[in-house]
């Protein structure tokens, strides 16, 4: 299976724009061979909400709205799956979401469970869960960005038996870091995908929003924990591509005859218990 993770800066507020140049970097994706395509976090909208009227403004429907239905249809004209962040207006409620749309024109929603900061100010907390899909070249989930500072996130599409997590993401920076260290978030999302086995493409922005920096470093782990492609630069567009060896990844999740990383967890040791 060959991963695309495309790293982008969308313009907030203008949809029709970012969904002229999501669809240039899949269509790149797909010309080099990618099988699936991952973008940021609410990459149809930009970030920086300043009201729910405005969150409201920018938000679509999935599959019906202008930026996901033009995901769905390169989808179905490329024979790849793409993974996209966009406000979702579901009857008046209003999620953080990615859309995972296949090439058979179906497509699944994912709402993101952790909000992050003002996030909370203008949507809802995700109520579908860590769903994974089957597809032909194994199973993919989805989560976004802040979700993967919680262990369980991760845990909980293993546990599901995914293979591929795709990350729509908009990373900001860490306080504390040092100049020359890695970002908090690549840490993280190596140490994810070592500890569960699992294979993770994630898709970060750049530039300034509002005030707002975002950090880059969009990258494709392998199941191993090390990178594939990337990080890419903390600034300026990227496209990164690498092949994953999913048969490889459900294989590594034994480490020798002794253990297994996922199976081996102790829920009946996780208890609180009280300070002596």
């Amino acid at each position: 299976m060959r991963v695309a993770v495309g790293q982008v800066e969308p313009v907030f507020g203008d949809v029709a724009a970012n969904i002229t140049m999501t669809e240039a970097v899949v269509r790149e994706a797909a010309a080099q061979g990618a099988d699936l395509v991952v973008l940021p976090e609410l990459v149809s909208s930009g970030y920086m909400m300043s009201s729910r009227e405005e969150a409201f403004a920018l938000a679509e429907p999935a599959g019906a709205g202008p930026a996901t239905s033009a995901w769905k249809n390169l989808a179905a004209e490329l024979g790849v799956f793409v993974v996209a962040g966009f406000p979702e207006n579901d009857r008046g409620r209003l999620f953080n979401a990615s859309i995972l749309c296949l090439p058979d024109g179906t497509h699944a929603v994912y709402r993101k469970v952790h909000l992050w900061d003002e996030e909370a100010l203008y949507f809802e907390p995700g109520d579908l869960g860590f769903a994974v899909v089957d597809t032909r070249f194994g199973r993919l989930g989805m989560m976004i960005c802040y979700d993967g500072w919680f262990p369980e996130s991760y845990r909980s599409l293993a546990l599901q038996g995914v293979d591929v997590v795709c990350v729509p993401t908009n990373w900001v920076p860490i306080p504390g870091q040092a100049e020359g260290q890695p970002g908090m978030a690549t840490i993280l999302t190596m140490g994810a995908a070592h500890s569960n086995g699992v294979i993770v493409a994630a898709a970060d922005r750049v530039g300034v929003e509002r005030g707002q920096e975002f950090i880059g470093q969009s990258l494709i782990v392998s199941h191993t924990g090390w990178p594939l492609a990337g990080p890419a630069a903390a600034t300026g567009a990227a496209l990164l591509v690498a092949d994953v060896d999913v048969a490889a990844a459900r294989r590594s999740r034994a480490w020798g005859a002794f253990n297994h990383p996922v199976r081996d967890r102790r829920p009946d040791a996780y208890r609180l218990h009280p300070a002596p």
